[in-house]
């Protein structure tokens, strides 16, 4: 999403650092470039004139302009600004007091809320949580049905919502329901309309009333850029809000509403949808989505995300086998599933420090997934035993492969030199490259600060 405002930055970046000092001039030369680069992502115009003056009066200090690097004390300064109008700190679920808990999700429709539901569902589960889901939304039948169905893929409960019944006897029914089941979290999916309206914000105040929910979710989708600054302040205004879900983040939006909703409506951003899986919902961390925007790379995410897709006792088996010469080319095909799991291509690039750059080199093929599933059908078109023993992969046998994967024999050649090259890398490390190694590297850190509380 960010990546423009990701470029236009780096350019500015890269001009100051171009300078062996830096004077006042120099600096608001390179601040108008930022203000024109916020304004362009679509962020609030009040934000950007606080955004740059609060950088102005850091970056023009005599410990920035002489300092060794002032360019990089003016990248630093920039950074800061930016976790600051982020919110400063991750701030996450309140799920104590009365149990059990009580989760609002509001918004216009088509926000992404009845997904995002089933989303936190997902996640509040993996955590150890019991969810209980709410279909509240009895104006669009659909979305009851759809509720039922991400509950039937998740294995939680999903109250027996109708479309006759009453929004606020729905969500009263509901608590005392998931009392009955065990369940210590109540996920209320409420209805939305095409635009704010007093009848639908009149109905929310009275699910308030009745359930008192320990959080009201606003769920805005990022693609929407100003309108849903705009809206999401009105909720707050009517309702008073707990956090912010932003859904869409892994589209091509200028990423203005991202940088203004927390200034404008006072709200932090708690999660964001970066997918369509139910696995796609991120805590978020305004320094990582700071460091992000800079091409500084996420690499806390990217670990915490291949903990979460690898297994660790299958890893300690690939390394095992890697050690003994063991390494076939299934275990080469279960490593790229493990890749894909971790998201596209293209996101897993942009944690990584320094890609941002390679992406903006001309003629540089971008990463496609498609190659990943050629892959993946080539392995599986081989019998077990040539996966096993790639040496037997002779030039009848490659032919057979390409025919039975519907590929061209050059990409099951490329396959092959891919998985031997790879095979060599692993052996020079002793077993420890891979996934398995990343998801172990974070074995002893602490979980990330408010995440639940």
């Amino acid at each position: 999403m960010f990546d423009t405002l990701s470029d236009r930055l780096q350019d500015v970046f890269k001009k100051l650092r171009g300078h062996g000092t830096l004077s006042e001039e120099n600096i608001q030369e390179a601040l108008r470039e930022v203000r024109l680069a916020l304004l362009e992502a679509d962020v609030n115009f009040k934000v950007v004139k606080e955004f740059v003056a609060a950088v102005a009066e850091k970056a023009v200090g005599q410990e920035v302009l002489k300092s060794l690097a002032p360019g990089q004390q003016v990248i630093k300064v920039v950074h800061e600004q930016l976790v600051a109008l982020f919110g400063g700190e991750s701030v996450g679920l309140t799920l104590t007091g009365r149990q059990p808990v009580v989760v609002m999700m509001v918004g216009l429709q088509g926000s992404g809320k009845t997904t995002s539901s089933g989303k936190l569902a997902h996640m509040l589960k993996a955590k150890g949580r019991k969810p209980y889901l709410v279909p509240a939304d009895v104006y669009r039948p659909a979305a009851i049905e759809q509720l039922r169905v991400l509950g039937e893929k998740l294995a939680v409960p999903v109250h027996p919502s109708r479309a006759d019944q009453d929004p606020v006897a729905i969500c009263q029914q509901a608590f005392y329901a998931a009392q009955q089941n065990g369940c210590d979290t109540v996920l209320i999916d409420t209805a939305g309309r095409l635009h704010v309206d007093e009848p639908l914000m009149e109905e929310l105040r009275r699910i308030k009333e009745a359930v008192q929910p320990a959080e009201i979710l606003f769920v805005a989708d990022a693609m929407t850029g100003q309108d849903a600054v705009t809206v999401a302040d009105k909720f707050n205004q009517d309702l008073a809000v707990s956090g912010v879900i932003l859904t869409k983040l892994d589209g091509d939006a200028r990423g203005g509403a991202a940088l203004s909703i927390k200034k404008v409506t006072g709200r932090p951003i708690k999660f964001v949808g970066m997918g369509e899986g139910l696995d796609a919902l991120e805590p978020f961390h305004p320094d990582r989505m700071a460091s992000r925007i800079l091409g500084m790379g996420d690499v806390l995410t990217l670990i915490e995300k291949a903990q979460a897709a690898v297994d660790q006792d299958k890893a300690e088996q690939l390394a095992s086998k890697i050690k003994k010469e063991g390494f076939d080319l299934e275990d080469f095909r279960d490593q790229l599933q493990q890749v894909r799991k971790l998201g596209s291509l293209e996101q897993i690039m942009g944690m990584i420090p320094g890609m941002n750059r390679l992406k903006q080199m001309q003629n540089l093929p971008k990463p496609d997934e498609r190659e990943l599933v050629k892959v993946e059908a080539i392995i599986n078109s081989m019998t077990a035993k040539e996966r096993r023993n790639h040496e037997l992969l002779n030039a009848s046998r490659r032919q057979r492969i390409a025919r039975g994967s519907g590929t061209d024999v050059q990409d099951v050649n490329k396959v092959i030199k891919s998985y031997t090259e790879m095979l060599k890398l692993m052996r020079k490390f002793g077993g420890k490259a891979g996934l398995g190694n990343m998801a172990g590297a974070k074995k002893k850190r602490k979980r990330p600060k408010g995440l639940f509380r």
